[in-house]
């Protein structure tokens, strides 16, 4: 969890909508999320491959894969500002100085051509208009130093093909946080690192957020990295936030189904040997929705209003909601 106290709501996202228009048909990919962000908190985002996830982190930064994909709804205000009606210019102007991503693929985050210290220095350009080459390059140094990566005077000159996975995830979140940003989307990164390097890693980034006070969202698939890094949890499930409140009292007592089958999913390191929890079915397809539950046609307690309508949110408790027909409020 974060050590900074959460402050002022400096990112609020509403009814997000973002589909891709195919010719087959529309992909509801993000179909109506909406969560806060605080100064200082970090919120993580979970659930499976294919929920809208990265998609809905994209949809913030407004960098939209090409072939259809387009926000059709909704409002994402940093600062108080809805983003989503300012131009490509003023959007070049607030990525990286205000948002910032880390992708979950150093490899293909970093362009190959180009050394360290010339990515590094793009970025620092963009807030230090006017800064002479020596002061810029400096602070690209001061930059590597700062997500301990060692002997960065030398490691500047370099590409990316000479470091190892771990040196590119730091030197991404280097550039990630040069520009100061207020809020820092971190999308899966340490998927590809191995166990020791992402404790590293993680540390690295609570250090980080600790200097400055940004906030984070943290999307990941861990629910051991959610316990050891998050404030609050945002559980996601075919393009909607289904359950979102307080990591201790997610983890104590889930209320969503599938939030308890995904808690149940992970591997106990404690207690008799046994078979691993799985959950039966695949979601629904996001061109063809159901009008009622989606998790409906996997849940052990369906009845028929679960199919007939999408459940309403519940509030479970402080900042704990959950959408459930089967959920009441305390």
């Amino acid at each position: 969890m974060s050590d900074t106290p959460p402050g002022d709501t400096v990112l609020e996202v509403r009814d997000l909508h973002t589909h891709f228009f195919l010719r087959r048909g529309v992909v509801k990919a993000v179909d109506g999320v909406s969560f806060s962000l605080k100064r200082g908190e970090v919120l993580g985002l979970v659930g499976e491959s294919g929920c809208g996830k990265s998609l809905t982190a994209l949809s913030l930064m407004r960098l939209l894969p090409k072939g259809g994909a387009r926000t059709i709804k909704g409002e994402v205000l940093l600062g108080g500002e809805n983003i989503l009606q300012h131009t490509p210019a003023e959007m070049r102007e607030i990525r990286g100085r205000r948002i910032s991503m880390v992708l979950q693929d150093p490899q293909t985050s970093l362009n190959p051509v180009f050394s360290v210290g010339d990515q590094l220095r793009e970025a620092i350009e963009r807030r230090r208009k006017g800064a002479s080459l020596s002061e810029i390059m400096k602070e690209a140094v001061a930059a590597l130093r700062r997500v301990e990566i060692a002997a960065p005077e030398q490691r500047i000159g370099q590409y990316p093909h000479q470091m190892s996975g771990g040196m590119k995830q730091r030197v991404v979140g280097a550039i990630a946080i040069s520009g100061e940003p207020e809020v820092l989307i971190a999308d899966e990164p340490t998927t590809a690192l191995d166990v020791t390097i992402q404790l590293q890693y993680l540390k690295l980034l609570k250090r980080l957020q600790a200097e400055n006070g940004m906030a984070i969202l943290f999307i990941t698939h861990d629910f051991g990295v959610v316990g050891r890094m998050c404030d609050r949890v945002a559980v996601m499930y075919a393009g909607r936030i289904v359950e979102c409140g307080p990591v201790k009292q997610i983890f104590e007592a889930p209320q969503h189904p599938y939030t308890r089958a995904l808690i149940a999913s992970v591997p106990k390191m404690t207690g008799p040997a046994g078979r691993l929890t799985t959950i039966e079915g695949q979601p629904p397809s996001l061109m063809d929705l159901p009008v009622g539950c989606r998790f409906a046609s996997r849940c052990a307690l369906v009845e028929q209003r679960c199919l007939d309508a999408y459940p309403r949110s519940v509030r479970v408790g402080d900042a704990h909601t959950a959408d459930c027909w089967k959920v009441s409020p305390p």
